[in-house]
């Protein structure tokens, strides 16, 4: 199946779960996109202390919720949506977990023998060592040296300031990867506006102009009343009876 296909397929799959949701078809969705929480998993297991397995069975989490929470009807690709909230669940579970990592003096020791000897080496070679260089100039194994980087990169609580990625030039930090709260308020309130929109469509006329004049414009029942040529008990009637059918409406979408 080619990438065109695969992706029409998701689509389907996403719309189908929109109008009837359950778990079997929720987890298939989680299970195609599974890849997404490997990468972030794998980016963020490189800069801190806890094992990749950890972090991808917490990133899960956060691709559940963004299953859960996708509207395919918007145009926007699924990647785009659910990355913030696989790396805001990681991000979470490093804050409750984060401390202080005890560093063994034989490594403190190689630490400060390394950085003065990249110093040196810096000038010397006219660019930064690769690390088999200083593993070879400091008498250890690259694989020792890479392990007492790593410790000293984990002994404090993940900075925002590391870069994901293997590259040279990646100049994205983790920082930058942090969802940010405004945008993700913002997108919550235009969920709650849409499911709102999709559930007026069911109400009768008078129904949506009281809780559009009473609810949304906050006008008082005897102003609404008159601007619909209706009673203010008639008002309150349209009112009980509109909640009682939206809160119908809405139930399926909040399970």
């Amino acid at each position: 199946m080619n990438r065109r296909s695969q992706f029409s397929e998701d689509l389907a799959l996403f719309k189908r779960y929109a109008q009837q949701p359950n778990v079997c078809l929720r987890n298939r969705l989680v299970q195609l996109n599974l890849g997404l929480v490997r990468k972030v998993a794998y980016q963020m297991s490189r800069t801190c202390a806890e094992t990749y397995e950890d972090l991808e069975q917490v990133a899960v989490f956060g691709l559940i919720r963004a299953v859960e929470r996708f509207n395919a009807d918007r145009g926007v690709a699924f990647s785009s949506f659910a990355m913030p909230y696989i790396r805001g669940e990681i991000l979470h579970y490093l804050r409750d977990r984060g401390s202080m990592i005890k560093i063994p003096r034989v490594w403190q020791e190689l630490h400060s023998k390394g950085q003065k000897l990249r110093r040196k080496l810096r000038t010397d070679l006219g660019r930064s060592p690769q690390d088999h260089e200083l593993a070879a100039a400091l008498g250890v194994s690259t694989k020792d040296w890479q392990d007492c980087e790593l410790a000293w990169k984990n002994r404090l609580l993940i900075s925002l300031d590391v870069t994901l990625g293997n590259n040279a030039d990646d100049t994205v930090t983790l920082g930058e990867t942090l969802p940010d709260n405004h945008n993700l308020e913002q997108q919550q309130r235009e969920e709650i506006k849409l499911q709102l929109q999709d559930v007026f469509v069911h109400l009768e006329k008078r129904t949506k102009d009281a809780i559009q004049l009473v609810c949304l414009e906050e006008l008082p029942r005897t102003e609404a009343a008159k601007r619909i040529g209706i009673s203010p008990m008639t008002v309150s009637r349209h009112l009980k009876k509109g909640m009682q059918q939206m809160n119908q409406l809405l139930e399926p979408q909040a399970a």
